[in-house]
C-alpha cells in the first residue's frame, strides 16, 4: 500500500442541492469538498489560529481533478487528503473520495504559503515540516 503522510479522513454528506438536473453530484461540488478536507486538514495539524499568529496562509497554486464515477444524493463518501510532497515553500497534497471500496474521485493539489503581510512566498512552516519528517521517521523504525 502507497504511503499516505498525514492522512485525515471525513465522511461527506450529500445534499439535495449538490444533485444536478442528471440526479448525479455536480463536479463543482467535489471542489467544495476538496475545500472541506483541506480545511479539515488545517484544523489537524495546523490551525487557523496558529497560522494567524505566524502571519502566513496557505494559497492554493492548481487543481487537478478525476472524475471516476458519479455519485448520487443516496450514497454515503467518504474523503481522504495526505500530504505528497512538502519542500521548501511548497507543498502537494492529493485527495481520494470512496463510497465503500470503490473510487469515485482523485484529486491532486499544488500551492504554497505566503506572508499575509507581504504577499511574498515563505517557507513551509517548521511545524507541518517537522509533522511530515516524522512521519517518515517513524516508517523507518
Amino acid at each position: 500500500m502507497a504511503q499516505k503522510p498525514m492522512l485525515i479522513e471525513m465522511p461527506i454528506r450529500i445534499n439535495a442541492y449538490d444533485i444536478d438536473a442528471m440526479g448525479i453530484v455536480s463536479n463543482i461540488v467535489y471542489i467544495r469538498w476538496l475545500e472541506d478536507l483541506r480545511t479539515k486538514f488545517l484544523d489537524v495539524y495546523f490551525p487557523l489560529p496558529d497560522l494567524l499568529k505566524e502571519g502566513i496562509s496557505p494559497i492554493l497554486r492548481e487543481t487537478h481533478v478525476d472524475y471516476k464515477r458519479p455519485l448520487t444524493i443516496f450514497d454515503q463518501p467518504k474523503g481522504q487528503l495526505w500530504i505528497s510532497e512538502l519542500h521548501r515553500g511548497r507543498w502537494t497534497i492529493e485527495q481520494e473520495i470512496y463510497c465503500g471500496s470503490k473510487l469515485y474521485c482523485k484529486a491532486l493539489q499544488r500551492g504554497y504559503f505566503v506572508n499575509l503581510e507581504t504577499k511574498r512566498p515563505v517557507p513551509v512552516p517548521e511545524k507541518l515540516q517537522k509533522d511530515f519528517d516524522d512521519f517518515f521517521a517513524a516508517q523507518k523504525i
